[in-house]
């Protein structure tokens, strides 16, 4: 077998506002290995200033990947386990050339029979922008709605009550992510105040790193919290065992660029559901080449939940999708 890569830089169609910043462009990596007359593609989604894998030596250690392909899986995967977007990337890959076509999992989802019901994202912004992005959801017909918050929690909290006030739990699932926004007293009040709104639940309240306050948070909490980044860089079996039976989080979540690739997510998932702790999976920023491949492993793993696959649609150069969203049900076509 052979290897190589080459760098794309994906345009956002608006900037994209995250407690972080304001994103105008996203780099990603695209990984073909050759076998004979076949081939396989798989992206390797680097996320700037949140995968663990964000360092100097990444491009190095891809190349490392392209000149060791013929090395055995087991070996790539303990010189890559630090670097899960890479992992990912010859994980899709080989995928994909045992499958061919675009095919990563074939299952009825990729035979045309199946779909993923996927929650609306709506990104942080002035509150007229943000209630612009509800309408457009509702009027697809989300039964599941996620804001980004934290960057301005008065105007944030006034735009979920607008929402409760039309439509009730029952109608209307509502999930918050504030990547870390929030202090640990802060914290606490948002709790509350979230679960008067019957909140379904919140995305990593505080930041990443600080287990314990964490856990007190997940004990008392009257609203279930998620787990997100406080998993990237946990890519140690008995690491990711210790820290969920730490903090005894009420979910966590998973994406799979981040959370050590597919087979990473699997022990995740196994490990969540021996401790009776929920999931569901997110995509994060992928272009249509790892998008596709995600969508379709999480196809198979039969989680009913609305999972948090985006839809190829924020970028102006993004590469042909098999992908259609109809309402919130994301269905694959072949060509």
């Amino acid at each position: 077998m052979k290897a190589s890569y080459r760098k794309k830089i994906l345009n956002f169609k608006q900037a994209s506002g995250t407690s972080r910043g304001v994103l105008h462009s996203k780099e990603t990596f695209i990984l073909t290995i050759e076998n004979g007359d076949k081939k396989g593609i798989g992206e390797c989604a680097l996320f700037r200033g949140l995968s663990s894998d964000d360092r100097p030596d990444y491009e190095q250690k891809l190349q490392w990947l392209c000149n060791n392909i013929n090395e055995s899986a087991d070996a790539l995967k303990e010189e890559l386990r630090s670097f899960p977007s890479i992992w990912i990337g010859y994980e899709q890959a080989m995928k994909n050339l045992e499958n061919g076509g675009d095919l990563y999992f074939p299952s009825p989802f990729t035979d045309g029979d199946g779909a993923i019901r996927i929650n609306g994202l709506i990104w942080m912004g002035r509150p007229d922008f943000m209630r612009s992005q509800i309408q457009d959801k509702l009027d697809q017909g989300f039964y599941c709605i996620k804001l980004k918050i934290g960057v301005d929690w008065n105007t944030e909290r006034e735009i979920l009550r607008e929402l409760r006030r039309d439509f009730p739990a029952d109608r209307l699932q509502l999930r918050v992510d504030a990547n870390g926004g929030f202090g640990f007293e802060e914290a606490k009040t948002v709790l509350e105040e979230l679960a008067a709104l019957e909140i379904h639940s919140i995305e990593q309240p505080i930041k990443a790193g600080t287990p314990g306050l964490m856990a007190e948070l997940c004990a008392e909490t009257p609203t279930p919290i998620a787990l997100d980044e406080e998993l990237i860089g946990i890519n140690n079996l008995d690491e990711k065992e210790r820290l969920l039976k730490t903090i005894q989080p009420q979910y966590i979540i998973l994406k799979p660029s981040l959370h050590g690739g597919f087979s990473g997510s699997d022990e995740w998932i196994d490990l969540a559901e021996e401790n009776g702790i929920g999931w569901w999976i997110t995509s994060a920023l992928e272009s249509n080449i790892g998008l596709n491949a995600i969508a379709q492993f999480t196809f198979t793993k039969k989680n009913p939940m609305p999972q948090g696959l985006g839809t190829g649609a924020l970028f102006t150069n993004n590469f042909q999708s098999n992908l259609k969203l109809e309402g919130d049900l994301l269905s694959y076509q072949k060509r």
